[in-house]
Order: C-alpha cells, then structure tokens, then sequence
C-alpha cells in the first residue's frame, strides 16, 4: 500500500502532498528535506501520514529525515494549528515564525542539508590558580591587597572557601555564582590569581538541587497560598496584581521551584529583551543550571542549539525568554508565568501571525495542561475582567517588599513653569532641583521620553516646510549622532538639509525633542554627571544592553535616558528620581487604549524610583494636569481606572466586551486601493451588519510606497468568532477572484492592539 505525508514548508501555504518512499519510517513532527518547485530544497515537518492518493499526477518524494528527534509533539502541533486558524494565516507562516532558521536550511540540494553539529551549552567556570591554592599563603595575599583592592579580596576568599556541591570536578565553579563585575574577574585573571574557562554545562536534575529561596513576607505568602489554592479548584490561569517593588519575583522563585521540584518545566515569559539580563541573572542564583535563556539578541545558533537540545530534553528546565519563546519544545510543561502581562510587546503586530503572546501562551497551557501566571503591576483590562468575571483567580500585593516607600509623585504643571521662568531646555525647576539633590546624594536619575532621536522633524521657520520620507507619509527624525534624517517606519535616510528647498532660507529648526536631545541637554545642565542613554538606537546587540544596563547597575553611570525600554521590570536600588518629561504625548493617541495606556506606562517607570529603603520622587511634566489619567497616576489608583475604562468600554462595545479584527489593505494604486476597499466593506456590510467600521484611513496613511486603508470589524462576546473568521474568509476569497484586485494585499489582525 502506498504512503503518503503532508508536509508543512515554511512559506505562506497549505500543507502539501508527498509520497513516502517504500521503507522509509517517519512519524508526525519529524523535519526531513523535500523538493518544492523545480529547483529548491525546505526543510518540512511532516503534519500528516495517511494512504489517501492525491489528485495530482506527479507526487514528489519525500527527501531525508533531517534530525534524529521530532521537532514538534503533539501538543505544539496543535498550538500551530489553533494560531493559524485563529489568527487567520497558514501553518507554514506559523513554521517561518516558530522555528530558529538554522533549523528550518534552504537549498539546492540535498547535500546542503547535512545535519549541523551544534554544540553542547557552555558557560564560564572560575578557579584559582595552583599557585593560590594554598590558603595561608592565599590568606597573606589577601591581607596585602584587602585595603586598596577589598572586591579582589572577596572574591579570591569567595574562591577558596567555595562549597564542594558548588564545585566540579577541576575545583571550579560556574561564574554565575560569583557576584561581581567582570572587570574584576578579567584583572585578577590577568594577575594570574585565577582561571576562567568554558566548559559544557552541566544540567543537574531539578529534582535532587536544593534551592534556596528568598523568604516570603505574610503578604507574599498569602499570596502564593492563594494561587494554591485556584490551581487546587481546578481553575487554569491565576492573575496577580502587584505593585512595583512588592516582590512579585520572589512569588514567581516559589512557584517554579516547586515545578522543578517535581520535574516539570517551567516558561517564564518577559516583554522586554532588555530586562532579560537582570532576571537571568538573578534566577541563576537560586536554580543554577535549569536556566535558560531564549530570545531574538542570541545567535542564529545559539537559538537553534537550544531548540534541538529542549526537542531532546527531560524536563526540569526553567526557560526565560520574550514572546517567541513560546514555541519551544517544553515536553514536560507545568507552568507558564507571563510578568508585566499588560505590555504590547507580546503582541506580533508586523508579520503573520500577528499573535498575542499572552493568548497563546494560555492555550499552550492548557493543551499541555499547565498552570499560567499573569503579573503585573497595572494588569491589562481584558485579564483584569476576566479576573473580576472568576474565570481567573485573583490577587493582590499592595505593599512593598523589603520596607521599601513608594515613591513620593510631584506632578510639574509644564505651562506654568514656562510662564513663571522655571524651565530650562526641557526641563521644569521642579525636575532640575531632584535631579540635583539626587545627585548631591550619590543617588541615581531616570529620565523616560517616550520618543527616540534628537528631533522629531526639521522645520523652516518661514515657510513651514519639513523632511519628509519619499516612501511613507511621515516626518524624518534627526539624529544627531549621525547627522542624518531617519525613517522609523521604512528605514530611509537622508543628510540634514541645511537650507530649505521651498523658500531658499537658512531658517531650519529642529522641531520637539527626542532621547538623543534629552541626553544632550541634561549632560549640559550637570555637566559633573555620567549619562547614558537605552534606546533602539543605542542598544543594537544583546551585549550593547548589558553593558549599559551593567554600567547603570553599577553606579558607573548617573543619569540614564531612555524611552519605554527603561520601564519595565529593573530593580536599581539606588535610582532616588524619575523623571517623565512630556506625560502629554502619551494622553492622546488616536486609539481606545490610549487612557490604559498611558497610566500603565507612567506607573511603571514611576515604580523605578525608590525600591529601598530611602523614599524615591517622581516628577511628571504634563500642561494637562487636570487630566483624569493624572490623577489616577498621582493616586496610584488602578481600581479607579479600571472601572472608567471598562464603563465606556461597555458603552462603546470594545474589548474586554467584544473581539476586533482589522483589515489593512495596502497597494501602490490609490485609486484602486479605495475601491478595493468599498468593494470589501459592502461585502462585508452584507454578512455582518453594522460591526463593520470603515474604509477609515489611518493617520499615517503610506508606508514604503504603499498607500494603506483600514477596515475594522467588531464581533461582540456571545457571538461565534469561528463563524465570524469563516465568514471573512468566504468574502476575502470572493474579492481576491476580482482581476482588478489582484495587487491589493490584505493583512488581517486578529485581536489587535
């Protein structure tokens, strides 16, 4: 009997047919190598065995099976199907996006499909060197170098008297152990005091290490018994509401534990690469070797050499990671935690599939059974309604941890302080004198800008003329430290202009302010402080963060600028002020979720200041301070913003209390793409009444030469959203047959954000 198999390629298109060559065993999951079109060679996972002969005449052979395991099992193959159905778009633009690339190779031949060798996971381990073996001797050095150089001496004493289960079998222990700088390490072992070598790591079986935890305070432990306690009725996702700085990390350490403990997997989810770092660093400390990160700063291989490794792996591993973490194989999941659940850097707006990592990480959950972990400090409504609903169990931690004060919000009215003579560059007297009192007192400053650059645009002060992209229908940015005028939509660029083409004057001014111009002006007011600044621009590699996150963690810088990247998650002990320089940006955005938004974002980069002992100070400028989402802020008052939002939410019929799907229709032709456009609304008008809102035409209207026009459409709860999509598609096909649309391109965003 003749066999056969679907395979998924990773291109925008159905699963197709190949035949099993006889003797060739492969089972559901498998990577193999097979021939599409008439010259190139995928790699495939085969989604389908069956003996049902195609329609076509010629069927192709199925090639060589690429890796001695399955790259998928079942419960991921059922995640891509539920994404593709879901969010509207092919299993194979799930594959393109699942898997790491040097795991899905493309060629000519099959001889380019030779299995890579990829290495075991290495890491650094520390010795002293047989010369300093000695401990009195050890002990004279210390005693030597102990006043000038008392780091040095720690460490080398940290060395000698380290723990035997600490140590492998060469006497070293693994770097993370070590806190410390690693231009000490690098001096001590260029003093010939130490070794460092790396070594494959070694990952200990969860169930026999002893971790050892921070202690609970009655708060947290009420907490993590709560979340007990709505795993233990049944209830599959648990929200926690905490606010910054009450230890919501030291409640996610009990519960993997736990986990490990028993030899499950555990996948901690977290928005920002940037903060990666930091909580990598700090789980490490308490559970070693079972951690693991994975995000999009990592090597092509290195991304690959953990996916190959976890497809082979027992379980027992705690994975750290941003949202494309989620497509790793974890065979023996068990928990899934998502910190700062509200952040928009889960969602995947720009390519199919445009996901919610957030959702997706729920229903791998539950397909593999496992319990997830919601947190964060200003929660998003559609978690905090299904909070409020009891289809999520709920709790709060509304005090913070170690004794640490909220921080003290002073609210700096902008056009006062211009009318009054109290404002230099950008800044307010207000934010000038904590900036100077903190630095007075050796404490740290963040200042948060939520624009990146030296200026939004270039202006001439006679005829208004600006930079502007040839390909999108935007301003260009100046950035000053290339002097060049960037594109952020297309990535176009262009030298400044110098005189203005229009009126022929040398009037050309640079227009609002950015990072860039923030970092400028602030060094020029304390011209004795060391400033940094954390943006797209600046943090380009996964070692650019690290440095300037380590220099600022350090104390080696003094002030750090920085757009929403400086927001999330980092626990600075010493930053004293926070500084949110334009609040007015935020309160205005032509979107639903602009009032959520903006709160979400000034009470967590408020929460940066003061996460000890000593009070912090938040100064937010803003002319609209008489703007309810200020006094929220000022009251730390989530509640209060929660219930307003979702009132008019209800009103209007937006989420939590309905689903959108948006369509973009893009397409060089304006003329045909407003047409299109008509067509497809009248269309859809027909099938579901009045939840379709639209043509509208989006504020930034062209980009990289593409003209752009929104439709959107609402289906309420209650309503079937797999009849809705079905429903769509029907139309989408019947339009996609019209000749005159055949350029129109359609890019559907289910749930968007």
């Amino acid at each position: 009997m003749n066999r056969f198999a679907d395979i998924v390629l990773p291109l925008a298109q159905p699963a197709y047919c190949f035949a099993l060559p006889e003797g060739v065993v492969l089972q559901e999951g498998d990577a193999v190598a097979v021939q599409f079109g008439p010259r190139n060679i995928y790699t495939g996972i085969v989604w389908r065995l069956h003996d049902e002969p195609p329609k076509a005449k010629r069927i192709k052979p199925v090639g060589a099976r690429l890796y001695d395991t399955p790259l998928l099992d079942k419960a991921q193959m059922r995640l891509w199907e539920w994404m593709a159905d879901y969010y509207m778009c092919t299993i194979g633009e799930v594959m393109r996006m699942a898997l790491p690339s040097m795991a899905k190779p493309k060629g000519k031949s099959e001889e380019e499909f030779s299995a890579e060798i990829f290495k075991p996971r290495t890491e650094p381990f520390v010795a002293l060197t047989e010369e300093w073996r000695d401990m009195e001797r050890l002990q004279q050095e210390c005693e030597r170098i102990g006043r000038r150089a008392p780091r040095r001496k720690e460490i080398l004493l940290r060395l000698a008297t380290a723990a035997p289960e600490e140590k492998n079998d060469w006497g070293e222990i693994p770097r993370r152990l070590i806190e410390c700088d690693s231009t000490i390490l690098a001096a001590l072992r260029k003093a010939g005091y130490i070794t460092i070598t790396e070594r494959e790591r070694q990952i200990m079986p969860s169930s026999v290490q002893q971790f050892i935890l921070p202690t609970l305070t009655p708060a947290q432990q009420q907490v993590a018994d709560e979340i007990s306690a709505t795993h233990n009725a049944g209830k599959a996702v648990h929200l926690l509401r905490g606010i910054t700085g009450s230890g919501k990390t030291e409640i996610y350490m009990s519960q993997i534990a736990r986990t490990l403990a028993s030899g499950g997997d555990v996948l901690m989810l977290v928005p920002e690469i940037a903060l990666t770092a930091q909580l990598i660093e700090r789980m490490e400390r308490v559970f070693g070797s079972c951690v693991t990160a994975y995000h999009s700063k990592l090597t092509n291989r290195r991304r690959t050499e953990t996916y190959l490794r976890l497809a082979k792996s027992g379980g027992g591993e705690l994975i750290i990671g941003a949202r494309s973490a989620l497509f790793l194989p974890m065979h023996h999941l068990q928990l899934i935690i998502i910190d700062e659940e509200h952040d928009q850097s889960y969602k995947q707006s720009d390519t199919a599939p445009r996901y919610q990592g957030r959702d997706c990480a729920i229903m791998l959950a539950s397909m593999y059974g496992a319990f997830t972990l919601l947190g964060s400090a200003t929660p998003s409504l559609e978690s905090y309604a299904n909070a409020q609903s009891g289809k999520y169990g709920y709790s709060t931690l509304l005090e913070r941890y170690g004794g640490a004060r909220e921080p003290r919000i002073i609210l700096s009215d902008t056009m006062r302080s211009v009318k009054r003579g109290e404002r230099k560059s950008h800044f307010n007297l207000a934010l000038i004198n904590a900036i100077g009192d903190a630095l007075a007192a050796g404490e740290q400053v963040m200042l948060f800008q939520n624009r990146r650059g030296f200026s939004p645009f270039v202006a001439c002060q006679q005829c208004g003329w600006t930079m502007r992209c040839p390909n999108c229908n935007v301003t260009l940015t100046w950035h000053r430290t290339t002097e060049r005028m960037e594109c952020h939509y297309c990535g176009h660029t262009a030298p400044v202009a110098h005189n203005c083409p229009h009126c022929k004057t040398a009037e050309l001014k640079p227009m609002g302010f950015g990072t860039e111009k923030i970092e400028e002006a602030i060094a020029k007011l304390f011209p004795d402080a060391r400033v940094a600044r954390l943006d797209r621009d600046t943090s380009t590699s996964e070692s650019a963060y690290n440095r300037i996150i380590g220099e600022f963690e350090s104390g080696q810088t003094d002030i750090l600028v920085g757009t929403q990247m400086i927001t999330k998650g980092f626990d600075f002990g010493r930053v004293a002020v926070v500084g949110i320089l334009n609040a007015d940006n935020l309160l205005f955005s032509p979107d639903f979720r602009s009032s959520e938004r903006a709160f979400q974002l000034m009470t967590q980069v408020a929460g940066r200041a003061g996460r000890r002992e000593r009070e912090g100070v938040v100064v937010i400028q803003t002319s609209e301070v008489d703007n309810p989402v200020i006094g929220w802020v000022l009251r730390g008052d989530y509640e209060a913003m929660a219930r307003s939002e979702l009132a008019e939410r209800y009103a209007f019929g937006y989420p939590p209390y309905s689903r959108l799907i948006r369509l973009a229709l893009r397409d060089e032709d304006m003329q045909i793409l407003r047409q299109c456009a008509v067509r497809l609304t009248d269309g859809l008008r027909r099938r579901f009444g009045g939840r379709v809102v639209g043509p509208v035409t989006p504020p930034i209207d062209r980009i990289r030469g593409q003209y752009i026009v929104h439709i959107l459409l609402k289906i309420e709860n209650g309503r079937s959203m797999a009849r809705a999509r079905e429903l769509l598609r029907q139309e989408l096909d019947e339009v996609s047959r019209e000749p005159q649309y055949k350029h129109v391109s359609v890019a559907i965003d289910v749930d968007i954000q």
